[in-house]
């Protein structure tokens, strides 16, 4: 009865966006827990490498998350690069599970990331569009859509490995199917009409100039959180090292994700009502626990625990930052405000990225995890001290 009700209250092209993030997601994330430990304990790489190509991975993804959002904004058109990001990332789903090489794992990967760039910021600036004062409930809607799938994807490869052990190349050719049912319904995605940006108001430099204090802010201090917030492989990695298994290791993964998926709505709500400060700020301080708990545990209970406080963090802070960026930037403008914030999110990831991977190499997993966990809380401190508006 309540998921009728909100679905009742959420636009049909938004539940269109949220199904194409469903089953993208499912495919994704049958393959984004595995791809770790296909790399490591099939193909030999280290941690350091892993770390070398979700880097590169997000760096790819940032840049074009930025380009697009930007493009998006002076054509007044957002449906067309959803169709084809969508599409380019399940072409090339399958392609390690044929060619089984780092090589192939790396195209793979970044192609993947590229399809992302192109279709993140046009779509997250065509979700704002169809909020009406109550972007933290669209957003969250989506997001828990997206990490459904997200929780769905590690069932299907657990499935699939217990009955194919260690076949993780058929985990790769599986995944096409979800994805080429995510492309189906981008060919029904509608554009609702935008004002087409103003020359050069499309710039960066423009943007900044013309946004709000709030906004700069906000864009810097989720920059410096993203430093500390490096790939969520690390998270897998770290779990199977205490738990000494990947099936137990993937299965906090889908922990996390049902609850993020669940918890995603809710929150986005919450922001809305309260503010939108508040719940990232919350967040955080989740996020410091979280990475300090993962530092230091060795408790396999204890992991479980650490993986749903992830799950609340996540629906704090992505969905909501969002949706706080759409409430201070008009609407001809948002793919390029949120392709900046995404943009430069994604280049720290990466950078934050290859410095776990160089740390665990050399001194463990500890000293990264700290790290993580001391900066995130003085970010969401830096937050409280500085006066923004409700919204």
């Amino acid at each position: 009865m309540e998921a009728k009700l909100i679905f009742k209250k959420i636009p049909k092209q938004v539940i269109i966006l949220g199904l194409i993030s469903l089953f993208t997601d499912i495919a994704s994330e049958m393959l984004y827990p595995v791809t770790p430990i296909f790399l490591t304990a099939v193909l030999g790489a280290s941690m350091a490498v892993v770390g070398i190509i979700e880097g590169i991975a997000e760096f790819t993804a940032g840049l074009l998350k930025g380009y697009f959002g930007k493009v998006s904004d002076k054509l007044g058109k957002r449906s067309i690069f959803i169709t084809i990001g969508y599409s380019l990332s399940a072409l090339v789903k399958p392609l390690p599970g044929i060619f089984p090489f780092i090589t192939t794992v790396v195209f793979s990967r970044v192609s993947d990331r590229i399809g992302k760039g192109i279709r993140t910021a046009p779509r997250d600036a065509l979700l704002a569009s169809y909020a009406a004062e109550n972007t933290g409930a669209i957003f969250g809607f989506h997001r828990g859509m997206d990490t459904l799938g997200a929780a769905i994807g590690p069932i299907c490869a657990l499935i699939l490995l217990h009955f194919y052990p260690n076949n993780f190349a058929l985990i790769f050719l599986v995944a096409f199917i979800p994805s080429m049912i995510a492309i189906t319904f981008t060919f029904i995605v509608r554009d609702k009409k935008v004002l087409v940006a103003q020359k050069k108001q499309y710039y960066y430099s423009v943007l900044w100039k013309s946004s709000s204090f709030q906004f700069k802010v906000l864009i810097f201090l989720i920059t410096i959180f993203s430093l500390v917030n490096s790939s969520d492989v690390f998270l897998i990695l770290k779990s199977r090292s205490v738990l000494h298994s990947s099936t137990l290791a993937i299965l906090g993964y889908i922990i996390y994700n049902f609850v993020y998926a669940f918890t995603s709505y809710p929150l986005g709500k919450l922001s809305d009502r309260l503010s939108k400060k508040s719940v990232f700020v919350l967040g955080l301080l989740i996020f410091s626990v979280v990475y300090f708990g993962f530092a230091l545990t060795t408790n396999l209970n204890f992991v479980w625990g650490l993986f749903v406080l992830y799950g609340i963090f996540a629906a704090s802070t992505e969905g909501v930052a969002k949706a706080w960026v759409s409430d201070l930037i008009p609407d001809q403008n948002r793919g390029t405000a949120i392709g900046l914030m995404t943009m430069l999110s994604s280049f720290a990831m990466m950078l934050g990225s290859f410095l776990t991977g160089l740390l665990w190499d050399k001194f463990g997993s500890t000293l990264p995890f700290l790290i993580s966990s001391c900066i995130s809380a003085a970010t969401a401190l830096a937050f409280l001290f500085i006066k923004v508006n409700k919204k």
